[in-house]
């Protein structure tokens, strides 16, 4: 069976987006960003409905997926061994005999991301195969160790061999409506690791408003973020439709502002092979086509690659194979 391949939505991206340096703090651009939450939760109910792939095409969104996920570790009783086994997954994600069957060639995962003591033995199994490897840094998940040790990890993390840094914001500087503390404290993370790229985690379920995930989404690309994620994955409420258009839209106000493209990554409760057609099709309405390569597009999970492959299978075979038939790492 061959799959009908969207060569847009699948192909690599063939420029390389120039990185944001940050902006001067303006706190004008934050005054003027206010959050209509019925409004916007109303246009989040519509979202799964509103747009259906089915078929062929779906088979192409899925793999489009697969290339975005960033495949994570985050476990107190993380070992080499599962790292090692998580690279492996992430060099093939799809088996072989599927990959044959939809007429596609060897494809990977955006990253993996694990914590700092985990940096080497992850960058040794994925040596040559170009996928990067992120590390989560400053007191993850809450954010709340002393500030220059924030930094040093950062610095110890990229040292290590991480290429991108998943950094977690303080929460009370946006609870109490201290913006500067914020873009202060997230400009001295980028400054801190250097060369790889900065992702900020907002956890936005612990923000209390749309508004104040409005504003601090703003204030960390200002301050030279180059991605913005929705959570740690540890919280109550990570991912949700709603936070993620706030989110979006304050991506696409920042690059009509600055012409730079900045990332963006939901994380924590992406399970469903279904969610992931959701966030990729939300991306391209709200943002268009370019930020559906890995570059600027990221899901944080590793369960929904289990239930990606699964349909994957239902496609290729008309049948639903059990869970366990299928390696998670």
């Amino acid at each position: 069976m061959q799959t009908v391949i969207d060569p847009v939505s699948l192909q690599l991206p063939q420029t390389v987006e120039p990185r944001n340096p940050g902006q001067d703090f303006n706190a004008d651009w934050l005054r003027n960003l206010q959050a209509n939450t019925s409004a916007i939760e109303r246009r989040a109910k519509t979202l799964p409905g509103r747009r259906s792939v089915k078929k062929d095409h779906q088979a192409a969104w899925l793999l489009k997926a697969i290339t975005c996920i960033d495949l994570t570790t985050l476990s107190g009783d993380d070992t080499a061994e599962r790292v090692q086994r998580l690279c492996a997954k992430a060099r093939q994600p799809l088996r072989a005999d599927l990959l044959t069957a939809l007429d596609m060639p060897q494809i990977t995962t955006g990253a993996i991301c694990v914590y700092h003591e985990m940096i080497n033995p992850a960058v040794a199994a994925l040596s040559g195969s170009g996928i990067p490897v992120a590390a989560v840094s400053t007191g993850f998940p809450a954010g709340l160790s002393p500030f220059h040790l924030r930094v040093a990890e950062i610095e110890q993390s990229v040292a290590a061999g991480a290429d991108e840094i998943d950094i977690v914001i303080s929460r009370r500087h946006a609870l109490s409506g201290d913006w500067h503390a914020l873009y202060d404290e997230v400009r001295s993370f980028r400054a801190a690791a250097g060369h790889a790229h900065l992702k900020t985690i907002l956890a936005t379920g612990e923000l209390g408003t749309l508004r104040n995930v409005a504003r601090a989404s703003m204030v960390c690309m200002m301050a030279g973020a180059d991605f913005i994620k929705t959570s740690t994955g540890k919280e109550s409420v990570n991912a949700t439709l709603p936070v993620s258009l706030v989110m979006l839209r304050a991506i696409r106000t920042y690059f009509e502002r600055t012409g730079y493209r900045i990332g963006y990554k939901p994380a924590g409760g992406l399970s469903k092979a279904k969610d992931a057609l959701v966030y990729l099709s939300l991306m391209k309405e709200e943002l268009g086509l370019r930020w559906l390569q890995p570059d600027l597009f990221r899901i944080g999970a590793s369960s929904l690659l289990l239930d990606i492959e699964r349909q994957l299978e239902h496609h290729v075979t008309g049948d639903y194979s059990a869970g366990y038939r299928h390696a998670l790492g």
